[in-house]
C-alpha cells in the first residue's frame, strides 16, 4: 500500500500529465470536439474557430451553417467579434463568403447562407510554437445535398505583434472547383472576406482610415489595407485588413457601415479541377489605430515587400445615415 506522501506525489504527476493545453507558454490549442477550437497565448484565449455543424433542428442549423473565427479581447475573456443573432445574424467574426456563386447553371448564396451550408470536414493541420499558431480547416461549400461545389482549405495563422499592435491573424483560403466551373460574385457589402465586430459596439464612434488622400471606397480599387476603430463596452479596438498584392485586381472594399462590418470583395473565376488562393491579414490592436508608419511596416512584412513610402490617408466617420438593406 502506498504511503500518503507517495500518493500525493502520484497525484501531482497525474495532474501534470493531463494538464490542459493552455498551460503551455506561448501559443497552444484547446479543442472542444465538434464545436470550436481555441487558440491560446500564455493560457489566454486569443481566437476561437467556430466549426460546429448541427442540422438536428432549424434553430441549431441557423447557428452553425458556416465556420468563422472569433477574435478575443486582450484579457482573453470575451470576443470582440460577432456571433449568431443580433443585427444580421449571418455576420460572424472573420469569414469568407459570396452572395452570388455561379455553378452548374445555377446561382448559390453563401453569404446569407440560403439553401445550403459551408461545412467543416476536419482539421488537416494544427501547429503551435512559442511565437505563432496555425491550423487548416477543410470545408465543403454545399450546392445540393451531398455535393460540394467548392472544396476549401482555410488556413489561419496567428502571431503576436510588437506594440502598439497586438495580433496579426492571417487567413489564406484555397478554393477548389472539383465538379465544375465556379464564378465568385456579389457586391462589396455581400461578398468577399470580412471582419464583423461584436453586435454591442457604439455605432456612433465607428471610424475608417484609408491609405490614400481623398479616398472614396465606393469608387476606389485595390487598397493595400483599410483600417477601422470601434468602441465596445467603453473601450476602443482597432483592426486593419491587409489585402495581399497577389489577390485578384479590381478588389473593392466596403468600409463605411456604422455597425463595423468591413472587408475586401474580389470577383474571381475558378475552372473545373483548378483552384484559387486568396490571402488576407488582420492587424488587431487595443485602443486607437497605430500610426500609419507602423501599419505600413506591418503590411510590407505581411506582403513580402520592401519598405514602402508612408501613404497619405483619409479618415472617415461611418455613414450612419446610409440605411442598411434588410438582408445586408
Amino acid at each position: 500500500m502506498l504511503s500518503s506522501s507517495r500518493l500525493a506525489l502520484a497525484a501531482i504527476a497525474l495532474a501534470l500529465t493531463f494538464a490542459p493545453a493552455h498551460a503551455a507558454e506561448g501559443f497552444s490549442f484547446a479543442d472542444s470536439p465538434g464545436d470550436h477550437l481555441d487558440v491560446l497565448f500564455d493560457g489566454k484565449v486569443v481566437a476561437r474557430y467556430m466549426y460546429a455543424h448541427d442540422t438536428s433542428t432549424k434553430e441549431k442549423a441557423d447557428l452553425t451553417y458556416k465556420p468563422y473565427l472569433h477574435v478575443f479581447d486582450a484579457d482573453g475573456t470575451a470576443p470582440i467579434t460577432k456571433g449568431p443573432g443580433g443585427q444580421f445574424t449571418h455576420h460572424r467574426g472573420i469569414f469568407p463568403g459570396w452572395m452570388k456563386i455561379s455553378y452548374n447553371g445555377k446561382t448559390y448564396d453563401r453569404w446569407h447562407m440560403k439553401g445550403g451550408d459551408i461545412v467543416h470536414q476536419k482539421f488537416a493541420e494544427q501547429h503551435a510554437t512559442k511565437d505563432s499558431a496555425a491550423f487548416t480547416s477543410l470545408t465543403h461549400w454545399v450546392a445540393e445535398p451531398g455535393q460540394a461545389m467548392i472544396e476549401e482549405a482555410r488556413t489561419m495563422s496567428i502571431r503576436k505583434l510588437p506594440a502598439p499592435g497586438r495580433l496579426l491573424i492571417t487567413l489564406e483560403t484555397k478554393l477548389s472547383a472539383p465538379l465544375g466551373d465556379i464564378k465568385l460574385d456579389g457586391d462589396p457589402e455581400h461578398a468577399g472576406v470580412q471582419f464583423r465586430p461584436a453586435n454591442e459596439i457604439d455605432a456612433k464612434k465607428t471610424t475608417y482610415i484609408f491609405p490614400k488622400a481623398d479616398a472614396d471606397p465606393t469608387k476606389d480599387r485595390d487598397y493595400p489595407w483599410v483600417g477601422e476603430t470601434f468602441s465596445l463596452n467603453g473601450k476602443d479596438h482597432s483592426v486593419v485588413i491587409f489585402n495581399d498584392p497577389k489577390n485578384p485586381k479590381e478588389t473593392r472594399f466596403s468600409a463605411y457601415r456604422d455597425y463595423g462590418r468591413f472587408g475586401a470583395f474580389p470577383v474571381a473565376e475558378i475552372k473545373k479541377g483548378e483552384s484559387l488562393t486568396l490571402k488576407y491579414g488582420f492587424l488587431i490592436a487595443e485602443g486607437a489605430l497605430p500610426s500609419v508608419e507602423y501599419v505600413q511596416q506591418q503590411y510590407d512584412a505581411f506582403a513580402g515587400l520592401k519598405a514602402s513610402p508612408v501613404p497619405q490617408t483619409t479618415v472617415k466617420n461611418a455613414a450612419v445615415k446610409a440605411a442598411p438593406k434588410k438582408n445586408n
